[in-house]
């Protein structure tokens, strides 16, 4: 027994970077895993991690045991999944990444009923607007939003978004309304730095073709809330998808431009690495995402 604690404990400090959140992720305490840490490489005769004020890092004895440690603690949580495939009851620790607006937005009210439903089952979200690496960070699940998901791994659909383009009215009192997407270009503009075109911005109109106009961004930011605050302070248009924008279009306070032209359309995704056998907590997990966006609450604006 001691020597799981140990690995999971040494494990834990290699995925999250440091001792205070690997106490956290195994409801521990600081001392409590240091000690662990302590004891194992004494066990093995070997320094595992470097340790420094700054940041943690891994010898070249520590990267040989730690891919060791997480294969056989896999193999341990296959072996638990199957018997509790046969129980029919969901149990283990979850590791889920999400993009920081939709996680804060759509994702933060469902992790209590999930959690409510299945009593055994613990979760870590990190939100990140990064693209991680499911495998080299150790996460079970990313949803990820885009137009097609990543070729390397299964993806499951739970959801689509649109990109709209839009400003709120006092805006467009001031500077006027685009009537074809070349005019963006003599408009405040303010720009999400994540989006996959960056400044370019397309616009497929009612015969196929598609306008790909290059903006020219007043300010750049890394935040979806940021760009949408900015516009309801009436600083420019933005082009956000419509999860993010449902309640300021059904009120009024953003008005849709250029309806004409056909948006964008983006896949919400539950992505994970393929696997012989989904862990039944995370079959669950997925499971209760596509039930809960089955019928988005941003169809209707």
């Amino acid at each position: 027994m001691d020597r799981f604690q140990q690995m999971k404990a040494f494990v834990a400090v290699v995925d999250s970077g440091s001792f205070v959140r690997a106490a956290d992720a195994l409801n521990s305490s600081k001392a409590a895993v240091s000690r662990l840490l302590a004891d194992l490489e004494v066990r093995l005769g070997a320094r595992l991690l470097n340790r420094t004020t700054r940041k943690l890092s891994l010898t070249d004895d520590g990267k040989m045991f730690y891919a060791r440690c997480t294969e056989l603690l896999n193999l341990l949580e296959e072996a638990e999944s199957e018997l509790n495939t046969r129980t029919g009851e969901a149990a283990g620790h979850l590791r889920v990444t999400a993009p920081v607006t939709f996680g804060n937005n759509l994702l933060a009210p469902l992790w209590g009923e999930f959690l409510a439903r299945h009593a055994k089952v613990s979760l870590d979200v990190y939100l990140s607007d990064r693209t991680t690496d499911l495998v080299e960070e150790g996460l079970d699940l990313a949803v990820r939003i885009s137009r097609a998901p990543h070729p390397g791994f299964i993806a499951r659909q739970l959801a689509t978004t649109r990109m709209v383009l839009c400003a709120s009215p006092e805006y467009l009192a001031r500077h006027g309304t685009p009537l074809r997407p070349q005019d963006i270009v003599q408009h405040e503009v303010l720009s999400y730095t994540y989006w996959s075109s960056r400044d370019e911005w397309e616009f497929k109109r009612a015969d196929g073709v598609v306008e790909t106009v290059k903006t020219r961004p007043r300010m750049h930011v890394n935040s979806g809330d940021t760009c949408v605050a900015a516009a309801l302070e009436h600083h420019g248009m933005i082009m956000q998808p419509d999860f993010l924008l449902y309640d300021a279009l059904r009120s009024g306070a953003l008005v849709r431009l250029l309806p004409e032209y056909e948006a964008v359309e983006l896949g919400i995704y539950a992505v994970y690495a393929s696997r012989r056998q989904l862990p039944l907590k995370l079959r669950f997990l997925i499971d209760f995402l596509v039930e809960s966006f089955k019928t988005p609450i941003w169809n209707d604006y």
